[in-house]
């Protein structure tokens, strides 16, 4: 997947992210101890984002703004030829500013730097990682999915 330049709506967001209220929203890899914070802000999102277990704390970015996680994003990496975008999670007080976006393109680049050549999200937002630069692929591979909780 290619780099791509932010639209101007793009810009308008993050300036509008960094703007909320007070302070700067800064996108930046997760630090040791920050894994609690982390856990909260997914767990604002029960039905969505189903994460009993999550990657290793280095492999997670955050968003903060005064001292406070707003979001997150891990790149799970497989192996030099796939590697995941997962849990992405943005505070509601936060959605829509293109946090998520810049979170995503963080794990983007980090791909980048390791050599992936593949990234892939499974998402119920498809327009969103398509407006990141991801492809939905009909008819190339599919994601099969089976319950085992006992729910036909």
């Amino acid at each position: 997947m290619t780099q791509r330049e932010p639209t101007s709506d793009q810009a308008d967001n993050d300036k509008s992210a960094r703007g909320h209220g007070k302070g700067h929203v800064v996108v930046r890899p997760a630090k040791a101890g920050e894994l609690p914070a982390i856990r909260r802000l997914i767990g604002l999102y029960p039905d969505e984002l189903v994460q009993d277990e999550l990657p290793r704390i280095s492999s997670f970015f955050v968003a903060e703004r005064e001292g406070s996680i707003i979001g997150c994003c891990a790149l799970q990496v497989y192996s030099r030829r796939l590697a995941e975008v997962r849990s992405l999670a943005i505070h509601p007080d936060f959605r829509g500013k293109g946090l998520a976006a810049r979170l995503v393109d963080a794990c983007r680049r980090r791909g980048i730097e390791r050599r992936v050549r593949q990234l892939f999200a499974v998402t119920s937002e498809p327009g969103f990682f398509e407006g990141c630069g991801f492809t939905v692929h009909t008819g190339w591979k599919t994601a099969v999915f089976a319950n085992l909780d006992g729910d036909p």
